[in-house]
């Protein structure tokens, strides 16, 4: 069974790890956190997560996820904590922040299993959400969006530990909005599992469209496929095309580079690359002929304005995400044409976001 450490003992962790013992550093802001700083709030988390009877219930390894992400929760609030000008004390941002530490954490110096690490990831990262969804712009597109990232029931075992481990006013107001959480997953199906669509095309259309109603059957289809391919440099990209898609036309960015004599760190020279990639890509669009886009693509941002492209030309767009253990991605880098810098691997690896199943119409994992 995986474990992030054996030692559930608090001044344990703080010896083995620094960013645990630097969570007592930071403070927090007594009209919600009147306990103290972040690591006596954490401490009292974990003990709320444990005395949550759904929690008993979990298997050992389900137990040591949920553990390991109410550890996590609050560790970027190091980086994010502000002492306003009013005296008041913010930390926007830490959860975000947070679920990119833990999965740096959990890929490069603590291995963790692929599915695992990912749901520590989601749970960081949206553990703030059961509190929040209902002040959302559109609240049941986020939530059948969260639902496709993380469980939505460890989430409001978290949740509900988050606030129990707290010494604030609101605490009962707060607790009844998670209790609206879980009833409001339950009504749209989202309880515990991944919102469920009729069809890719349905899945793509309500999640593009604003107005869009969640069980709507759209009319128009798409035409064609488009791969886009996902994962650090080194994880294997090329030859997954190779072995699967060989007579398929590829655009490939690093093929590109070479052709051009542009450098990886080359900022402008990237840039241009990219401009030519996306215009070579229209030329397959405009016929509506498949394609692959063979690309890094490790953050979602890169990804969805790639997509919303292909989506404009009624593509089908399935994303392709693959990865190898991070002791093996510096050899294997090294052993491919176009060989990235270890600064910029490492820096990718650390920006890196997985591909989640809302992306695309289709999303796949490759885990070597």
């Amino acid at each position: 069974m995986w474990t992030i450490y054996n030692s559930k003992n608090w001044n344990d962790l703080e010896q083995h790890f620094n960013w645990v013992k630097r969570m007592s550093e930071v403070p927090q802001d007594s009209r919600y956190h009147a306990e103290g700083n972040v690591g006596i709030h954490t401490k009292m988390v974990l003990e709320a997560l444990q005395e949550q009877t759904d929690f008993q219930k979990l298997g050992k390894q389900e137990q040591e996820l949920l553990w390991a992400a109410a550890l996590l929760h609050d560790v970027e609030k190091y980086s994010t904590t502000v002492l306003e000008s009013d005296g008041s004390i913010t930390s926007y941002g830490h959860a975000r922040k947070g679920a990119q530490f833990a999965r740096r954490l959990l890929y490069m110096e603590l291995p963790t299993p692929f599915e695992l690490r990912e749901q520590i990831v989601g749970l960081v990262r949206y553990h703030g959400l059961p509190i929040w969804l209902f002040e959302k712009p559109d609240p049941l597109k986020t939530l059948a969006k969260v639902s496709m990232e993380v469980n939505t029931e460890w989430l409001a075992l978290l949740a509900r530990a988050d606030m129990i481990g707290r010494v604030c006013d609101d605490q009962e107001e707060m607790l009844y909005r998670i209790s609206c959480f879980e009833e409001f997953c339950k009504e749209n199906n989202c309880w515990g599992q991944a919102r469920n669509f009729v069809s890719p095309d349905a899945k793509i259309y309500y999640l593009q469209n604003e107005e869009a109603y969640i069980d709507y059957i759209p009319f128009e289809q798409a035409k064609f496929e488009v791969i886009m391919l996902s994962g650090l440099p080194g994880a294997g990209k090329d030859t997954f095309i190779k072995k699967n898609y060989a007579d398929w036309p590829v655009i490939s960015l690093d093929e590109l580079r070479i052709e051009k004599g542009i450098a990886p760190d080359d900022k402008k020279g990237n840039g241009q690359i990219v401009q030519e990639a996306k215009a070579r890509a229209r030329v397959f669009l405009r016929k509506q002929a498949p394609f692959i886009w063979n690309a890094t693509n490790t953050t979602s941002q890169m990804r969805m304005q790639l997509i919303g492209l292909f989506l404009t030309y009624y593509a089908s767009v399935k994303i392709v995400y693959l990865e190898v253990p991070f002791e093996n991605l510096h050899s294997q880098n090294k052993n491919r044409e176009a060989v990235v810098p270890k600064v910029i691997l490492d820096k990718l690896a650390n920006k890196l976001e997985v591909p989640t199943l809302w992306e695309a119409h289709q999303v796949s994992y490759h885990i070597g």
